[in-house]
């Protein structure tokens, strides 16, 4: 557990679909979802007590680890939070590379970079394929999955 201001972060280990409204922020398809919620390490950002931020990791194998989900709650964004709760990840698993995948999102994109992640690769046409219904964020229709990573 580590304290930021009025954030916490601990990690769940039961009933973690309880936070699904904040894991859908990060994911739009509560399938893709059940994927990885089980298998993953749930951690959770509150802010005075008060659930705003979630991050679902994935051990890939003993070297790397990939961010399934990261979100946090509208209300509460560009105040620091969702960098808190990677660079908690991060310190966690600072002997880990850490990968994770996001669509072509302009701002998302830029976060990601502002906090040392760089272009991995990409896989073509994995939103299409994977999510029943278009996902468009900040106008730009999702379809290549982009993977970062940081050493």
């Amino acid at each position: 557990m580590k304290t930021n201001d009025n954030l916490t972060i601990t990690e769940v280990e039961d009933d973690k679909k309880q936070y699904l409204p904040l894991l859908l922020i990060g994911d739009e398809s509560e399938t893709m979802i059940d994927r990885y919620l089980d298998s993953g390490t749930l951690y959770v950002g509150l802010f005075n007590g008060k659930p705003i931020a979630v991050c679902v990791t994935v051990n890939l194998d003993s070297n790397t680890l990939e961010i399934k989900n990261l979100a946090v709650d509208a209300e509460y964004r560009r105040h620091g939070y969702g960098r808190r709760m990677l660079e908690y990840v991060e310190s966690r698993h600072s002997n880990k590379k850490i990968i994770l995948g996001t669509g072509e999102t302009p701002s998302t994109l830029k976060f990601y970079k502002s906090c040392g992640y760089s272009y991995s690769h990409r896989i073509p046409n994995f939103f299409i394929d994977n999510y029943s219904a278009p996902i468009i964020e900040e106008g730009v229709t999702l379809r290549d999955m982009i993977y970062l990573e940081k050493q």
